[in-house]
Formats: structure tokens, C-alpha cells, sequence
């Protein structure tokens, strides 16, 4: 079967416990299937569940556990009714006969005797070594689910040690075998009940108890000991005088010890399954989502081991790609200086320009050393200027070192101009040099140093 022409079916704990339990008598072919859940998940639990998906589908697990998903109401079904029957038969068994005479404490033993015994063993299964799971309906349930579903020459076995052995890392193996247990029970008991009171209803009956080697005393003290609970519900407890001698008790009495039967039953018998299944049902809801296989047991850190070798190198210290630059703070406290610059223009070119400088700026020339960037930023930082225009070639690409330069004079400064200009030391016009430069200043977070064209003279203006 080709795993990759069909969709494998959603990750199932399950699968990927039974697909372990398979990989433990020798490893599967699972080349494609590893390639398959790499490229289909980004985390170990996903990559893990989908190669045991893919696996699953050419052993046939998937339709196993299809089946088993399929049948499993259909056995609950059946063991429901057949309890039903056993309880209306228990029941029949009490209230039968021609001479329509009940035993009470037979008919208790009878009613509540298994029921009593495999609760012991239901409380004592997880603090002592007993065989208490394979006593319960709830393990009688899932056998039979998974032999129907599987047959005798299916993975039936297979899965069901799956399954217990994921219920046992949950800590849920008593809870939900409990959970099934607990039902079945509750619902034999309302059908007993049921049966017994429309019995009771219906038709006479004289109940008494009978004995050959017990003393009567026993039976009153007995009596009044299981009277203790139901009377706190309601149920009356017969008179000492009716216990001792049943034989004339009357019909008042017969109806105390009918009431008392039925106390008996309910509170001892389906009070204790009820809420036993109310808590397994909380217990389940609760620890359910621990329904997850093991990944630090040693097969499935060799998974992860065989996935991370598979898996293509990770750039560890990728480039994070450009970033939006800091907010450059405006200076305070400017004076109404005005400071015009020539940055590294060529030395063939006038400077300054004739007939465009005002006669009240401080002009400079800066060759871009270090030695003339300390004395403009010197003399910008006394100066403070309410703006500043830095004459550049705009044929010159804008590099770090401009940047570094306009950072620190902007925080010197009110506003901030460039004005590019040509070889011949014209301005130059709006054109392809502009908007280089005017894409560089935004790109670096300079916006407020403004690219100008043309003359000079409608930049100082405020352009």
C-alpha cells in the first residue's frame, strides 16, 4: 500500500502506542513515512503522531481502530441489556414462587452480593496487586469490543494493550474501566428496583427471615445496623418486635419490611454506583487530555533524534532585514542662527557659492575628516541653529558616514536641509539624484533633514 496516496486519518494516541508496541519485535519500513510527517508538522508530539498515522495505514490499524470505534456501542449496548436481564432476574428470583414468600436476607445477599465484592475489589485494585480491572464490566467491555471488532487473527490484543497502557500513564486505568463498571451496574439496579417495587405494588407478599443454626438476635441487630443509613432518606426501620417474631407481623409491619428491602437496595446498591459513576465521569473529563504517549521514554527520543538529523539546517542568526530607525529629538532652545555647510564637495568647486549666501550665515567647508566633523559639530553645538542647510554633491551616493554626521548635528539644530548640487556648482533639479536621496532619508529615519532643489533661497524660506 502507498502511504502517501491517501491522506493518513488525525493523530490518535492510540495509533502511535500501537505502532511502539509493533516497532518493539523489530522496526518498520518507515523512510517515507519520517519524510511525510517532517514535512507535514514542525513539532515532535506532530511529527511522532503523523509517521504513526502513515505506519497505521499500511498495517491496517487505522481500519481496525475504525471497526473497534464502530462496534463499541454496539457491545455496550448488548452488556446493558444483559445485565438489565440478570437484575430483572435476580429480582424475579426474590419475588418468584407460588407461596410468594421473601427471604430478606436472601434476597439481599442475592441482590447485593457480587455487587458488593467486585466494588471491594473495584476500591482495592490500586493499592494492591489484584486482578481487580479483569473482574470489571469495564474491562469485559473493551475485550469484547476489541475481539468483535478485530477478530481472532486481528491486532485486537495489540490494541488493547495499547490502550491500557496509555490509560495507566493518564492514571485513568480504574477510572474508566470504573466509568464503564459503574453504568452497567446503575442501570441493573434501576431495573431491579424498578421490578421490585412494581412487584411490591401490585401484589402480596410476607417477608420474613429464616435460619437454622443463627441466633435471633443476630438478625435484629442486623436489621437495625442496615436501617441506619436509608432512615436518613426517608426509609423506616422495622420494630424490634416485628424482627423477633415475623410470622404475626401484620400488614403495617409488611409494609415497613418492604420499604426497609427496598432502602436497603437503593442506598447501598445504586447510591454507591451512582455516584462512583458521577466521579469517574469528573475523573475522566478531568485527566483525559493526559491521554498522550511518553516522548522521553527511549524510543521515542530516538524518534526525535532521527527527525532533528533528517531536518535542513536553521539559520541560527538570520538578518533580521531593515528596521525602523529611532525618532530623532528636535533641539531646544535654538538661536535664530543660521549655519550653511559644504560637505565634501570636489575642491575645484567655488565655495561660497556667489551671490546665494546670506550675509548674516555662518558658512563652513568640511572635508569630511575627523578633524573637520569635530569642528562643525563643535561649532553646531554653540551656534544651535534654528536651521541648517548642508550643501552636498548630489551625485555622491548617501553612505554611514553622512548618516552618523546628520544624527548628530540634527540634535543641534531646529531644521535641517540638504541642498544638492551639481559638479558645476549649480543646484540640481528634482530628477533621479533627488529622489535617491530623498528615499535614503527616509529609509534611515532622517526625514526631517529635507532634500531641497533649485536655489537656495526658497529653502531658507522654509521649504
Amino acid at each position: 500500500m502507498n502511504i502517501a496516496a491517501r491522506p493518513p486519518a488525525p493523530p490518535n494516541a492510540l495509533i502511535t502506542e500501537a505502532v511502539q508496541l509493533i516497532e518493539e519485535t523489530g522496526p518498520l519500513d518507515d523512510a517515507a513515512a519520517m519524510r511525510e510527517a517532517l514535512c507535514r508538522s514542525a513539532t515532535l508530539p506532530e511529527r511522532v503522531a503523523h509517521r504513526a498515522g502513515f505506519l497505521a495505514e499500511r498495517t491496517g490499524l487505522q481500519e481496525e481502530v475504525a471497526r473497534i470505534r464502530s462496534g463499541a456501542p454496539w457491545v455496550a449496548a448488548g452488556l446493558v441489556m444483559f445485565v438489565v436481564i440478570v437484575g430483572l432476574t435476580l429480582a424475579g428470583s426474590v419475588i418468584g414462587g407460588a407461596e410468594r414468600r421473601i427471604n430478606i436476607f436472601a434476597a439481599l445477599i442475592s441482590l447485593l452480593g457480587a455487587h458488593a465484592l467486585t466494588l471491594l475489589l473495584w476500591f482495592a485494585g490500586p493499592v494492591l496487586p489484584l486482578p481487580a480491572p479483569k473482574l470489571s464490566f469495564g474491562w469485559l467491555w473493551m475485550t469484547l469490543t476489541a475481539r468483535v471488532a478485530g477478530g481472532r487473527r486481528g491486532q485486537a490484543p495489540l490494541l488493547l494493550r495499547a490502550a491500557t497502557r496509555l490509560l495507566v500513564q493518564a492514571r485513568l486505568l480504574p477510572w474508566s474501566l470504573g466509568l464503564v463498571s459503574h453504568a452497567i451496574w446503575t442501570l441493573s439496579f434501576l431495573a431491579a428496583l424498578g421490578a421490585l417495587l412494581f412487584a411490591l405494588a401490585f401484589q402480596r407478599y410476607t417477608l420474613s427471615w429464616e435460619t437454622t443454626i443463627l441466633e435471633p438476635q443476630f438478625f435484629l441487630q442486623a436489621v437495625q445496623a442496615l436501617g441506619r443509613v436509608p432512615a436518613w432518606f426517608g426509609f423506616t426501620t422495622p420494630e424490634a418486635a416485628a424482627v423477633l417474631s415475623p410470622a404475626t407481623a401484620d400488614a403495617a409491619d409488611q409494609r415497613t419490611w418492604a420499604l426497609w428491602l427496598v432502602g436497603c437496595i437503593a442506598v447501598y446498591g445504586l447510591l454507591p454506583r451512582l455516584l462512583l459513576l458521577m466521579l469517574s465521569a469528573a475523573v475522566w473529563q478531568a485527566r483525559k487530555g493526559r491521554l498522550q504517549p511518553d516522548l522521553s521514554t527511549p524510543y521515542y527520543l530516538r524518534l526525535a533524534s532521527r527527525f532533528e538529523a533528517m531536518a535542513p539546517a536553521a539559520v541560527v542568526d538570520a538578518d533580521p532585514g531593515p528596521s525602523r530607525p529611532p525618532l530623532l529629538p528636535y533641539a531646544t532652545d535654538t538661536t535664530d542662527a543660521l549655519l550653511i555647510v559644504a560637505y565634501e564637495l570636489p575642491p575645484e568647486q567655488p565655495w561660497p557659492a556667489a551671490g546665494e549666501l546670506p550675509v548674516d550665515a555662518t558658512v563652513l567647508r568640511t572635508d569630511g575628516s575627523a578633524d573637520a566633523r569635530r569642528e562643525l559639530l563643535d561649532t553646531a553645538a554653540r551656534l544651535r541653529p534654528r536651521l541648517l542647510v548642508l550643501a552636498c554633491r548630489a551625485a555622491a551616493s548617501p553612505d554611514r558616514g553622512i548618516e552618523r554626521l546628520l544624527r548628530e548635528l540634527l540634535t543641534h539644530c531646529g531644521e535641517c536641509r540638504l541642498w544638492l548640487m551639481s559638479d558645476g556648482g549649480l543646484a540640481v533639479q528634482s530628477g533621479d539624484a533627488g529622489a535617491r536621496w530623498r528615499q535614503w532619508l527616509a529609509d534611515t529615519g532622517l526625514s526631517r533633514a529635507v532634500s531641497t532643489h533649485g536655489a537656495l533661497a526658497p529653502a531658507l524660506q522654509g521649504l
